[in-house]
């Protein structure tokens, strides 16, 4: 959806910057802008990073304005005012299958007989998780005026573009997708009783509000 937005903004927007394959993509060109921010709140970049050289990377709190970031975040870096003059949006996935996506994701490069299984990865338990929930809630409330579905994605997005006043149509890019492996499977076929009890438990927020089902 940025990559679909993006060349609708102007020079004083905000363009989080984003991984360099889905960056490239941009209709208004590579790169973030104006996404760097002077606020007590920024967090800093940790000594033990500094010391050790690691590199800050585009989805860190320190850069400013992040993807992903959880709406809390962003109603302190707007202010009140600009937060309730905007329209919000944001788009949620079955939990269930979001969770099987981002192991697939995770660990695409990884050969078969290095790669964890799905029980293997959930184990490592926040390392593992989606925290979609943050992205469109404060204090467990919905405070966005549209929250669509990914599995309407087409239909709800042209919803959201009618919320914003953009008469004109959209389409969204193929972007960010896994490549399937040979023997596709089901997002089912990856779970246990207790695997799926573990994402029931993550995402119980979701899981209620939407009325997801396994």
């Amino acid at each position: 959806m940025e990559i679909a937005l993006s060349g609708l903004l102007g020079p004083d927007d905000i363009l989080t910057p984003a991984r360099e394959d889905l960056d490239v993509m941009r209709k208004g060109g590579p790169g973030g802008h104006n996404y760097r921010l002077d606020h007590p709140d920024v967090p800093r970049i940790p000594l033990w990073r500094k010391i050790l050289g690691r590199p800050e990377r585009y989805y860190h709190p320190t850069v400013g304005y992040f993807e992903h970031m959880p709406a809390w975040r962003v109603r302190l870096y707007l202010g009140e005012e600009i937060w309730n003059s905007y329209y919000k949006f944001s788009f949620e996935r079955n939990p269930w299958d979001r969770q099987v996506s981002y192991y697939r994701y995770k660990t695409r490069d990884l050969s078969r007989a290095s790669r964890p299984s799905f029980a293997q990865f959930l184990a490592k338990g926040k390392r593992a998780q989606v925290p979609n929930w943050e992205i469109y809630t404060i204090n467990n409330e919905v405070v966005l005026d549209f929250v669509g579905r990914y599995e309407n994605i087409d239909d709800e997005f042209q919803k959201a573009l009618d919320g914003i006043g953009l008469a004109e149509k959209i389409s969204l890019p193929k972007a960010n997708i896994t490549p399937t492996r040979s023997n596709p499977r089901s997002y089912q076929d990856y779970y246990t009783d207790e695997t799926r009890a573990i994402v029931a438990k993550w995402s119980a927020g979701e899981i209620k509000h939407f009325g997801y089902e396994f």
